[in-house]
Formats: structure tokens, sequence, C-alpha cells
């Protein structure tokens, strides 16, 4: 393996499609320092994003010095390692676009633009699939017609990138606990929790889509099925708006009825009910996938928050550990206050962490390993047989 990728330009736009959207971005080659910048665009939505994100890239970077480009594709289906983007993998994620309409039009969108632009220029697709393929078999099945199993219709699991990254740095920091019972807790606008046992995924809460699971910014999670034919024949909903709904509409953004994000409904739950019910379902379902997830693994060591909201919401972090003393969580509120590395107490039998997580170094560090073996066998076969 060579040497680890090194961070030089960082940066994501937030809010994409509110007033409030803006870009911010850190260049650590600025000779001022690294200084984080802010910079407000007006766009109507993602696609617009898109387009202003590749333009500006193309005036901050010379694209001749790039080796590669890697992407976070959320639904791999039956991909399970990372691999070079082929027009014959292209072509395999074109075909599974329904099973994930927030994430793959965009993410084939941005690899065909980068392909336009740059033809020569090698891209990397890293599955957020790919940390769940150790999913016991029983965790693996839907109870649903077994025909269905055979078309690869099963419980696959998201976030993949975020677990690994996590697992990695837990296993630099304690590597009896690494080995451990594991809860994984990556809270943010998308939302999921895995459960790992020797530093393999056993269950996690998304399942054959990302829309399921616990609640998230705009989707629902787990739902009774029927209510999908109750709305559609009461509402008149067709297949695309009940995707809409269930997507963008809900959520923490349904129940609020005013912002998806965490940030905004802590402000307002003192003064607005919808927006503390929204906090208190949030809250409450996050425990009661903790509890679920400790009988799977048969106890619990050690729990992680991470993601937007696992890291930087405070309170949302007492709420949760508060209801979960039963099962040996005990939550020191001054390490948690400060985001300690570890908020439990000394003498919790379950040790809490917050842990950053770093989708982007993994997508970097497994497309330099990539394109290492490309490499290498682009030499081999360029070599004369004798």
């Amino acid at each position: 393996m060579g040497p680890e990728p090194v961070l030089t330009l960082v940066g994501k736009i937030d809010r994409i499609g509110s007033p409030a959207q803006n870009m911010v971005f850190q260049d650590s080659t600025d000779k001022v320092g690294k200084r984080a910048d802010e910079q407000r665009i007006d766009m109507a939505g993602v696609d617009s994003a898109v387009i202003f994100l590749l333009d500006w890239l193309a005036q901050r970077l010379d694209f001749s010095a790039v080796g590669a480009i890697g992407h976070r594709i959320v639904h791999g289906l039956q991909h399970t390692e990372p691999q070079a983007i082929t027009p014959e993998l292209l072509n395999d994620l074109r075909n599974i676009v329904a099973l994930d309409w927030g994430h793959l039009p965009r993410e084939i969108e941005l690899i065909e633009e980068f392909f336009r632009r740059y033809p020569q220029l090698p891209q990397v697709a890293c599955f957020d699939t790919a940390f769940h393929h150790t999913l016991p078999r029983v965790a693996q099945l839907l109870p649903i017609p077994r025909r269905f199993d055979a078309l690869g219709i099963r419980r696959y699991g998201f976030h993949g990138l975020s677990y690994s990254y996590l697992m990695q740095k837990l296993e630099q920091m304690s590597p009896q606990r690494a080995k451990g019972r594991i809860i994984l807790a990556h809270l943010g606008n998308g939302a999921s929790m895995a459960a790992v046992r020797e530093g393999k995924s056993v269950d996690t809460s998304m399942g054959f889509t990302p829309t399921g699971g616990l609640m998230m910014g705009t989707r629902p999670g787990d739902v009774d099925p029927g209510l999908m034919c109750y709305l559609m024949q009461s509402e008149g909903l067709t297949i695309g708006q009940f995707s809409q709904l269930i997507n963008r509409e809900s959520g923490l953004l349904g129940l609020s009825e005013t912002s998806a994000d965490m940030r905004d409904l802590l402000a307002r739950e003192a003064d607005d009910v919808r927006a503390a019910e929204a906090v208190a379902s949030y809250c409450y379902q996050v425990r009661k996938w903790i509890g679920a997830y400790t009988a799977v693994l048969n106890g619990l060591d050690t729990l992680v928050f991470t993601g937007g909201i696992g890291e930087n919401a405070t309170p949302v972090r007492a709420r949760v550990c508060a209801g979960i003393g039963f099962l040996g969580v005990a939550l020191d509120a001054e390490r948690n206050t400060a985001s300690a590395e570890v908020i439990s107490t000394a003498a919790s039998a379950v040790e809490v962490r917050v842990i950053h997580t770093d989708e982007e170094w993994m997508i970097a560090t497994t497309t330099c390993q990539i394109l290492q073996q490309m490499q290498t066998k682009e030499h081999e076969y360029g070599r004369s047989p004798n």
C-alpha cells in the first residue's frame, strides 16, 4: 500500500435549495494558512449545484495533475468491492436507479459529467453497501416470497464508508474494544445504525434501500408497508409522488413542518410543539434501535455517535443515553457538552464515544489503492512474456 493521501482542499455545499444555501471550503495550500472560506451561492437545486461545483473546481485545480476521482456510490446491489468505473458498471448503476432515487441519479450525473470533461481520467466507485456484505443470512432475508431473494431483493445496508472509517479509528484508539460488541450510530440528515461484532457488521437499520430504518431528515425510516397502498388510493398518489413524499417530505421535516435540520429544531423546540415532537420522536427511535441491537449482540461494550447530529447535537446524545441507563450506559454531562472523545463516565459499563467520521478520507484512500492496482496491472500486461 502506498502513502496515505494528504488533504489539500475540502468543502461542502450546505442546505441545497434553501435560501441559506452556501459553500464552505478550506484550502490548505492557501498562503494565509488553513483558513475556512464561505461563499453564498444562488442555485436552483442539486443539478445546478453539481455544475457549479465542477466549474468552481476547474478554476482552482490543475486537473492534469489529478490521478483519479473517487465517488461514493450509495447502492451497489451485487457489487461488494470498490472498482474502477467502466461503461459496463455505469450501465449497471443506471439499471438500479429505481432503488435509490435520492442518490443514484446525481451520482451517475456527476460521473458522466467528469467523463465528458476529463475522458482519460480514471474514476473509482466506492460502494456504501460493501461494509455490510458480512451480514448473516438471517439479517439479509426479507419476509416476502422467496422468489424475490433470487433476484437480489434483500437487506443490504448503507453508510458503509462511514462505518469502515469508524472501525479503523476505533482499532487505532482501542484494539480490544474494536473486537467487542459495538453499536455505531451514524446520525445525520441520512441516519442509520449498525451492530458490529469482532469487526464485522451483523445487522444494520437501513435495508433494501436507504429509506428504511430510523427516521431521518426527510425520510421516515420504517413505516407500515400498507401505508403506500392506502395513500396511493386515498390521496391518489402516483408511485413518483409517493417516492417524493417518503424521500423528500417526511422525517424531521414532515413532523416539524418547518425544517429537516436538527439545529433549527433544537433552537425552536421551546416555542414550537411540532419541533419538540420531531426531536423527541428522533431520540425515541435512536434509543429503540440501540435496545434492539444490544439484543442482537447479546450485550453492548461500546456505543459510537457520529454524523452531523451524532457529533454535534449534545442534547440529542444526552436524551438518547438518558433512556438507556439500564443497558449500562452512564453519560458524563461535562464530557458530553465538550463533545469529548469519550463521553461516558469512568464507571459506565458501556463506553460511549464521539468519533468524527470521514467518508471522504475513505474514498480517497480506496481510490488510491484501486489506482495503484490498475497501474500494476497495466505494467504487468505491458511486459514482454519473455
